[in-house]
């Protein structure tokens, strides 16, 4: 969703209102609030989606003034924040203050809470319970849950309390052990159901769908049979929009990367190079110095 051009022979006899490519104009000086019907007009319009995670004030606020169009305070934080080994330990407790970091630190960028495992599987009450509590406390604009059509009733009964829902299909992290691990969907006759799950979820009213680990083939088919926007995490270029967790993104992850993930910057051995500069400064009594003492 990046900006349309100015002309520069207006801009340079007027004051400049930030175009809106969706229609209409924002605020002059002030930046445009992506919504939600600015999903549905990028599809409509061919214009890529972008998202990362985000878990913090200080990445939030960097990637809002990128432009990046939605940040999802994913349950990776589970691997990426808090030190878990698998997303099925983090709680909505545990989220929450991530969430509420991130919406308040954004002008722009649309923001999603990711509900956590055990957080809305008993059905739709639990589920609106958590999505209640993510708007309430926290900020966020939306929220994310993970499953197809056993999730519908859920998406369902969310969307008619007026909360806006990002659906998840094909690989969905916290199934991982009834899916047999890190194993890729929409193979063969699976593409059958990821459009069965894709359909569901958008006949109960989710705003967009995350299609995660599936054949680059398989999510051009469902980016077609939907009206709404799919978001591709490792599903290849035929969708309307693109996801990363900004840590494998920026090179700040440890161990594999997976395949579909390109690394944009190595923030790894960035840090690490500071600190092992600033380490032998101070053994070496050339940190702190005049410079940076106070008289």
């Amino acid at each position: 969703m990046s900006e349309q051009p100015v002309d520069d022979a207006a801009s340079a006899t007027q004051p400049v209102a930030e175009t809106n490519p969706y229609g209409g104009a924002a605020a002059a000086g002030g930046p445009k609030r992506v919504r939600t019907r600015h999903f549905q007009n990028a599809k409509r319009e061919g214009i890529k989606i972008t998202g990362l995670t985000s878990y913090d004030m200080l990445t939030a606020r960097i990637f809002d003034e990128a432009g990046i169009d939605f940040l999802l305070v994913g349950d990776s934080a589970g691997n990426n924040v808090l030190g878990y080994d698998t997303t099925l330990r983090v709680t909505i407790d545990d989220l929450i203050p991530l969430t509420r970091a991130v919406a308040g630190a954004v002008k722009r960028a649309f923001v999603i809470a990711d509900m956590p495992f055990g957080s809305y599987e008993n059905g739709p009450e639990d589920a609106l319970h958590t999505a209640v509590r993510f708007m309430k406390e926290t900020g966020a604009h939306a929220v994310k849950l993970e499953g197809g059509e056993r999730s519908h009733k859920q998406i369902r009964r969310i969307v008619q309390a007026g909360i806006p829902v990002m659906a998840h299909i094909g690989y969905t992290p916290q199934s991982e052990h009834g899916l047999g691990g890190h194993v890729i969907q929409g193979r063969g006759e699976g593409v059958q159901q990821l459009l069965a799950d894709a359909k569901a979820v958008q006949d109960a009213g989710a705003f967009a769908v995350v299609l995660e680990m599936v054949p680059a083939d398989a999510a051009r088919q469902v980016t077609e049979l939907l009206e709404i926007p799919t978001i591709s995490v490792g599903a290849g270029p035929y969708t309307d929009g693109q996801l990363l967790v900004w840590t494998d993104w920026a090179g700040l992850t440890v161990g594999r990367v997976p395949k579909f993930v390109k690394q944009y910057a190595d923030l790894s051995g960035i840090l690490a190079k500071a600190a092992r500069e600033w380490r032998a400064d101070v053994e070496a009594g050339s940190y702190p110095n005049a410079e940076h003492s106070y008289e």
